[in-house]
């Protein structure tokens, strides 16, 4: 019995055994992932009232404590992109005139200071929503979704800007009052691959990973963001409750780009074409990296992830679309946020530089 064990365990030892001599078989080369180039690179603006945008400002003094969003030093803007926060949807809806709103809009969000970011080739949107209108949105969807949607049509086009929603309900979302806010929103300004459209440019804002507004996400990953058929131009990954560390907002992204199987339904992946990470700009009482020095700041640090995240089941191209920043100027009641002399050309100016991002932003990669 033990010769009739060993014999075929030595045949089979002499039959796989390199010869001797011979060369061992070639490993495979590494696979280095191109870099793809940052297309997003933009602000959150929360004006100088803190996300109300209620009074109606001058240029020059507009100009005068946020000249470095459109001049990093060299007279190219530091961003492609600004987003005026907050609009409130219930307002919009009801097309509310009072002190601090015309017509449903924040009366400090006018055809001028729009111009002053689009006329140095900076893209410009309007944020609807925002946590402290998360009621508002319910009662907004609630209410007439359809109405809402076309409302926000009518924004766009009378100021020439896209429309990003930030509905931030984490528990029992009305998904379907949104769809019908996006259709009829499309309804009059289509999908636009192209970019060419600024008001038919339509975001979303969703959780910095897949743990937080897990319904909202869901949805959109399923059926507004996807390469094959996409409604939503893509998504931004907002920041965290406070900054984080390069390695825990790549964490927190690569949720996104991996989705959550194990959720009961599950999560889908989401292409990393079809979103950027939100970083902060201004926190507390002390100027960030993000603002100040690019040499120390997270965004240099995750630049190279950014760049090459690989897709996991969505899209087919490396990296995300790029970066977001909250919030320019004063986002806070409390903290110094990003007017003179805590001005942000030595962190995110050098970014733009340091990362040659396109000003104006060019058509965006869609798979």
């Amino acid at each position: 019995m033990r010769r009739s064990v060993l014999l075929p365990v030595l045949l089979l030892t002499l039959a796989t055994a390199t010869p001797a001599g011979a060369a061992p078989p070639p490993r495979a080369a590494p696979v280095t992932l191109a870099a793809a180039p940052v297309q997003v690179y933009g602000a959150w603006h929360c004006g100088n009232d803190f996300c109300t945008w209620g009074t109606v400002r001058t240029v020059t003094e507009f100009d005068s404590q946020n000249h470095w969003l459109v001049d990093r030093g060299d007279g190219r803007p530091s961003v492609n992109l600004a987003v005026l926060s907050f609009v409130n949807p219930l307002a919009l809806l009801h097309q509310t005139t009072d002190a601090s709103t015309l017509d449903g809009v924040p009366r400090g969000i006018t055809p001028e200071i729009v111009g002053y970011f689009t006329s140095r080739g900076v893209r410009v949107m309007l944020s609807i929503g925002g946590i402290t209108y998360t009621d508002d949105w319910d009662a907004a969807l609630a209410e007439n979704p359809t109405l809402l949607g076309q409302r926000a049509a009518a924004v766009a086009s009378r100021l020439g800007v896209g429309i990003e929603i930030d509905y931030e309900q984490n528990t029992g979302p009305n998904l379907a009052g949104l769809q019908s806010f996006i259709d009829a929103y499309r309804a009059v300004h289509p999908y636009d691959a192209t970019g060419a459209r600024p008001e038919a440019r339509l975001t979303i804002d969703v959780a910095a990973g897949d743990r937080w507004l897990i319904d909202l996400n869901r949805k959109a990953t399923a059926d507004w963001l996807r390469t094959d058929a996409p409604v939503l131009d893509y998504a931004n990954a907002m920041v965290s409750a406070r900054p984080v560390s390069a390695s825990t907002a790549q964490a927190s992204w690569q949720e996104h780009v991996d989705g959550k199987p194990q959720y009961s339904p599950p999560v889908p992946p989401l292409a990393p074409a079809k979103f950027s990470g939100g970083l902060y700009l201004a926190y507390g009482g002390k100027p960030l990296p993000e603002c100040v020095d690019y040499a120390t700041s997270v965004q240099r640090a995750a630049a190279p992830y950014v760049q090459t995240v690989a897709p996991k089941g969505a899209g087919v191209t490396a990296g995300m679309l790029g970066f977001m920043f909250w919030a320019a100027e004063r986002p806070s009641t409390r903290g110094i946020g990003t007017v003179p002399p805590n001005t942000c050309e030595g962190g995110a100016g050098a970014g733009a530089t340091a990362l040659a991002v396109p000003v104006p932003m060019p058509a965006l990669r869609q798979s």
